[in-house]
C-alpha cells in the first residue's frame, strides 16, 4: 500500500505494471470516437469535445491559455474553435480591456453536448465484452468494481 512513483521511475510492482499494461488497451478499445448532440445529432470528435471541457460559461480562457493547456499551437486552436463556434458550441469575443486577447467560453449547446459525452462508448464496450465466456466476465467486472471502490477511497482520502 502507499507506493509513491515519480515520473520515468521504473515500475518493479508487478500488479502495477498489469494495471499499467491493461489500462490504455482497454481504453484504445472502448473510447469513444466522437460525440454527438442528442438534441442536433451533430457529431464533434473527442478532441472537439475535450476542448469544451476546458470552457466555463461564465469565466472566459484565453484563446492562448487553452492552447498552451492543450499543447497546441494558437493558430491550431483557433481552427479547432472555428469549427465548435461554427457549430453554435463556443463564443469567442475580443477582451474590452485588451484587444488583442480572445476570451472563450462554452455556450449553453456547448454544456449540453459536455454532459451528452461519455468516455467510453458503450457498443465498443458491449462488443468487447462479448469476447469472454460469461464466468470471465463477471470475474473482470468484479475486478473492475473493486478496482472503482479503491479509486474512490483513494479519492476520498486526498481530499481530507
Amino acid at each position: 500500500m502507499g507506493l509513491n512513483l515519480a515520473r520515468g521511475t521504473k515500475v518493479r510492482d508487478r500488479h502495477v505494471r498489469e494495471l499499467l499494461d491493461a489500462y490504455p488497451r482497454i481504453y484504445f478499445a472502448c473510447h469513444t470516437r466522437h460525440v454527438r448532440d442528442p438534441q442536433t445529432g451533430e457529431d464533434v470528435s473527442a478532441h472537439q469535445a475535450s476542448i469544451l471541457d476546458h470552457l466555463d460559461e461564465v469565466d472566459p480562457m484565453t484563446m492562448t491559455d487553452l492552447a498552451g493547456h492543450m499543447g497546441v499551437t494558437v493558430a491550431t486552436m483557433s481552427l479547432a474553435i472555428d469549427r465548435l463556434e461554427r457549430k453554435g458550441y463556443v463564443r469567442r469575443r475580443r477582451d474590452p480591456q485588451d484587444g488583442r486577447r480572445v476570451l472563450l467560453r462554452v455556450t449553453p449547446a456547448g454544456v449540453r453536448l459536455r454532459e451528452a459525452k461519455s468516455v467510453l462508448d458503450p457498443v465498443r464496450v458491449e462488443q468487447v465484452l462479448a469476447h469472454l465466456s460469461p464466468a470471465n466476465r463477471e470475474a473482470a467486472l468484479n475486478g473492475l468494481q473493486l478496482l472503482a471502490h479503491a479509486s474512490e477511497r483513494h479519492m476520498r482520502s486526498r481530499r481530507r
